[in-house]
């Protein structure tokens, strides 16, 4: 684990901060019963921005998944960034898991694309080019190229990435957030060897998608 983790993501602390102030002061002013039902949607936002520490898997030729949540795809398509034909492996996450991003390398970011859109269920294919979205461009250390793209969702409305190009980052480094639902796609040479399938429940940092060559 290569970066200090506050346990609570600091994306959620001004959330957290309403949530209770609300269902305290209800709670003062009119009972238990009445604050009830804002003490729960407080914890849902306590758990929501949660951000466990996480062991980091593999070595320098390990990706690892950059978000919490379950493959979605894994399939040969054009890189629409690069512009060449890749793997693309696709994690979905749900209101219920952590959304912290890391990293899935060891490697520099060549480029950043923000693109504006849409937002669709960020578990359909068609969210991967028509919703909002924000693109990295990873290079390993021996030249390969690795894209990971943040995806809106249906509910989730703002992304957050704090790298630009130039900045180097390690293998399960976090670097971006997104609140409320949303998917990441990482785009990877064609002699990567995948390890995730369909289906698969992933974990940010721990799990292993692939291999590079």
């Amino acid at each position: 684990m290569n970066y200090p983790h506050p346990l609570i993501a600091r994306e959620g602390w001004p959330f957290l901060a309403i949530a209770f102030v609300v269902a305290l002061l209800v709670q003062l002013s009119a009972g238990i019963l009445w604050a009830s039902p804002f003490w729960i949607i407080a914890l849902f936002v306590l758990q929501f921005f949660r951000d466990p520490a996480r062991p980091i898997a593999g070595d320098g030729k390990t990706v690892v998944a950059p978000a919490d949540g379950r493959i979605v795809a894994v399939e040969k398509v054009q890189d629409p960034y690069l512009s060449r034909e890749a793997l693309k492996i696709s994690v979905f996450m749900n209101v219920f898991n952590v959304h912290s991003n890391r990293s899935p390398i060891d490697g520099t970011v060549r480029r950043k694309w923000y693109n504006p859109g849409s937002f669709l269920n960020a578990a359909l294919a068609k969210a991967s080019v028509e919703n909002e979205r924000c693109a990295l461009w990873l290079q390993t250390a021996d030249g390969q190229d690795v894209t990971c793209v943040q995806v809106a969702g249906l509910v989730a409305r703002r992304i957050l990435n704090y790298v630009d190009a130039d900045i180097p980052l390690a293998r399960g480094q976090r670097y971006g957030f997104i609140r409320f639902g949303s998917r990441v796609d990482v785009y990877l040479p064609l002699n990567a060897r995948v390890k995730a399938s369909i289906g698969e429940k992933v974990y940010a940092s721990t799990s292993v998608l692939a291999e590079l060559s």
